[in-house]
């Protein structure tokens, strides 16, 4: 494999990405930003071994999805695929794959089978339910461990029946989590000269998620409601209505409740001794809520939160995604980055949320065409152009 990528961070890393839908590249994204040779390895037309980009390749989520990373097209149900795929497992530092668990054993690209070929390999499954258990075979789809884990329940207004998340976050969790873990792996490699098997799977990835409001059950039993949009034990913090619209205020805080009742005019609510403090200020919620919704709908968000960060009280407008990207903040922070697609031009993507001082990640480059890379990575594994073309007649690449 060939680096690409400009980042210098991981660019001793060669990466077998094996993966598809979301989680499994989002977890493969995060090392490609950084630089490591990442090589996606996809069915040839007409096979679906492993069909790794889904719905047309330069649609905008693949674009962003699968950056920086170059294309084999290699069908490794066959034996003449398998044997490529053992030349570059031979050579590789990581493999992520997202199959299900029985899959994998069945396609022979299992930790155990992969580990005899390369000792120092490091393996990076990711699953719905996990490698092993009643489910583990089950197909698990995003929305699907949003339910089972738990998020589903406390999202929404109150008695309207569970809310999805607007984003994958199970998915994207769990693609996050497996990098972390990949990384643990390559650190302890460093001493131990030894892969292992990394595991992450979107159920407990998102019962993770839920960490506070999932410990609230196991220490104390408490199921968490539905809170919509107010936090479960701190008042005020949620959405208020201006005179224009919405924003979020988080003021639970003694010091910043006062301050916000002087911002207000409201020295009722600041010395009434029920609102005084912040199990006080929950227990009145509603009543809390209401007044202080009379006072910010008589001006516009704006208004509202230039006074507001006057006096340091955590406040916010809520944006719909092309205000997101027009923010002053956004903009200086870098989240959309200039590359160009060979077919659709000049476009923005979605920057790496991580920055490092020496080593910064860097988009270079989309998703390279399909198999664009066989013949240069083929002749360097080996095979002849005679040999490549009998494996193209045969659909093995």
């Amino acid at each position: 494999m060939i680096k690409t990528a400009d980042s210098s961070a991981l660019k001793h890393l060669k990466i077998l990405d094996l993966t598809r839908v979301r989680a499994g590249p989002t977890c493969v994204r995060f090392f490609a930003d950084f630089g490591a040779e990442v090589l996606k390895v996809e069915s040839p037309d007409g096979v679906e071994a492993n069909e790794g980009v889904i719905g047309a390749r330069d649609n905008y989520d693949n674009l962003n999805l699968h950056r920086n990373k170059r294309s084999l097209t290699l069908n490794f149900k066959e034996p003449e695929g398998l044997e490529i795929l053992y030349k570059l497992v031979k050579d590789a530092d990581v493999v992520v794959e997202n199959f299900r668990p029985d899959v994998k054993h069945r396609l022979k690209i299992d930790y155990e089978t992969l580990s005899k070929i390369n000792p120092r390999i490091i393996m990076g499954s990711i699953s719905g339910f996990g490698q092993d258990g009643p489910y583990a075979n089950r197909a698990g789809f995003d929305q699907i461990a949003q339910g089972m884990g738990g998020l589903m329940s406390i999202t929404g207004i109150p008695g309207q029946g569970p809310v999805r998340a607007g984003i994958a976050v199970s998915d994207s969790t769990a693609g996050n989590y497996a990098a972390i873990g990949i990384l643990i792996a390559l650190l302890e490699r460093e001493q131990s000269g030894k892969g292992q098997w990394v595991q992450s799977n979107l159920l407990q990835s998102m019962i993770g998620l839920c960490d506070f409001q999932a410990a609230r059950y196991l220490v104390d039993q408490d199921i968490p409601p539905q809170a919509g949009n107010d936090h479960p034990f701190s008042t005020p913090m949620g959405v208020y209505q201006s005179a224009d619209g919405y924003f979020n205020l988080g003021a639970s805080g003694n010091g910043q409740y006062y301050a916000l009742c002087d911002v207000l005019s409201r020295p009722d609510l600041r010395d009434d001794p029920e609102l005084q403090t912040l199990k006080g200020r929950t227990s009145r919620r509603e009543f809390v809520n209401n007044e202080l919704n009379k006072e910010f709908v008589k001006q516009t968000t704006t208004y509202w939160i230039d006074k507001l960060n006057e006096k340091s009280i955590p406040c916010g407008p809520i944006y719909n995604m092309d205000e997101v990207f027009e923010d002053a903040q956004v903009a200086h922070l870098g989240v959309a980055v200039k590359v160009t697609d060979p077919n659709r031009g000049p476009i923005e993507l979605v920057a790496t949320p991580v920055k490092l001082s020496r080593t910064p990640a860097a988009i270079s480059f989309t998703l390279h065409a399909k198999g664009a890379d066989n013949l240069e990575l083929l002749k360097s594994l080996g095979y002849s152009e005679d040999d490549i073309k009998k494996l193209q007649e045969k659909k093995v690449i």
